[in-house]
């Protein structure tokens, strides 16, 4: 139980259903409502997820994967075959644009179910108690 008495959330199901780019709370409804636009709620259960931060994480934990999976296999290719460059660039840059593509919302569902699991950034139903912001009401 957390401190105002609300069960645990699990988080590595959370960030799972993040990551099939379904909502943390029902798996259910849609996530995005544009390719990297975050919906303000839920579909299916209503949950409000217009709290999330992503920011710079998605971007840059795309980028360390694939990175690390482009650049492994240029080296593991370059070695083993020797291709010419104009294949390593048929073959790579491509490659590099579409993991980018498909991760990158991927990883901004995962990283918005972890602060979903979690409860930050809003998601407990009130403001952080570190966060020095005023809480502003319409």
């Amino acid at each position: 139980m957390t401190q105002a008495g609300e069960p645990e959330r699990d988080v590595g199901l959370a960030m799972g259903r993040g990551f099939r780019c379904r909502c943390p709370r029902c798996g259910r409804g849609k996530l995005f409502r544009a390719y990297l636009k975050v919906a303000d709620h839920c579909p299916a259960c209503g949950e409000a997820l217009y709290h999330h931060q992503a920011d710079d994480a998605p971007p840059y934990f795309t980028m360390l994967i694939v990175g690390h999976v482009v650049v492994g296999g240029v080296l593991a290719t370059e070695i083993a075959y020797h291709p010419a460059i104009w294949l390593h660039m048929i073959i790579w840059l491509p490659l590099t644009v579409i993991l980018s593509l498909v991760l990158l919302p991927c990883i901004k569902g995962a990283i918005v179910g972890l602060q979903w699991a979690t409860r930050m950034h809003g998601f407990a139903g009130g403001p952080d108690a570190d966060d020095p912001r005023p809480i502003l009401k319409a």
